[in-house]
């Protein structure tokens, strides 16, 4: 059976991808299952070339398929921003979250926002596939929730009275930007990952 390196030390990103691509026939593994300690800088102009060279280096160091993920939360009154550096806004997830609604406190509700992401999957001989997901919906005043990482509790999606971490994984598996971008790009790694 083909390895599929989860190319993040995030354990959040770790466990939503692990239960999105459970059902394929790949051995999903992680820098730490296999002992790759590797910083990459992520300085690309898009979600989409970060997680491109995320996955590229990833997968030269491991020789492994490698699967990367680069997400951004966009706020309209902010005019797109945090975007490519949400997670550099501050340094702890409630240090970020705090910053954020420290910048929207001048702006009047709502707050729409949206998540995007966009997925990377390399190969060693340096194939490489892509695909995109967002996902739409407001940023409250206040966190709501015990689950997800990062912006989830402060993110209420839209069609829904629910933050992303009051979701469980199931319910944020259906309808997140991550998951609508991982869904994406499944063809590519059945038809290139089970069958290299």
């Amino acid at each position: 059976m083909q390895r599929l390196l989860l190319a993040t030390t995030n354990p959040g990103k770790l466990e939503e991808l692990r239960a999105l691509l459970a059902p394929l026939p790949v051995q999903l593994t992680d820098p730490g299952a296999i002992g790759l300690d590797l910083e990459v800088e992520e300085d690309g102009a898009d979600y989409a070339a970060n997680a491109t060279v995320k996955a590229s280096a990833f997968s030269q160091a491991s020789g492994l398929w490698s699967l990367a993920d680069d997400t951004g939360l966009e706020v309209d009154a902010l005019g797109g921003a945090p975007g490519l550096h949400s997670r550099r806004v501050a340094g702890s997830d409630p240090e970020r979250r705090q910053r954020l609604l420290t910048l929207l406190s001048p702006y009047p509700h709502p707050w729409t926002a949206v998540f995007r992401c966009a997925v990377a999957l390399a190969s060693p001989d340096g194939t490489l596939a892509v695909a995109h997901g967002e996902c739409p919906g407001e940023i409250l005043p206040a966190a709501r929730g015990t689950g997800g990482f990062g912006y989830d509790p402060l993110f209420l999606v839209s069609g829904t009275k629910l933050t992303m971490a009051e979701l469980s994984l199931e319910e944020k598996n259906r309808v997140s930007h991550r998951a609508r971008a991982v869904r994406a790009i499944l063809p590519e790694i059945v038809a290139r990952v089970q069958f290299s």
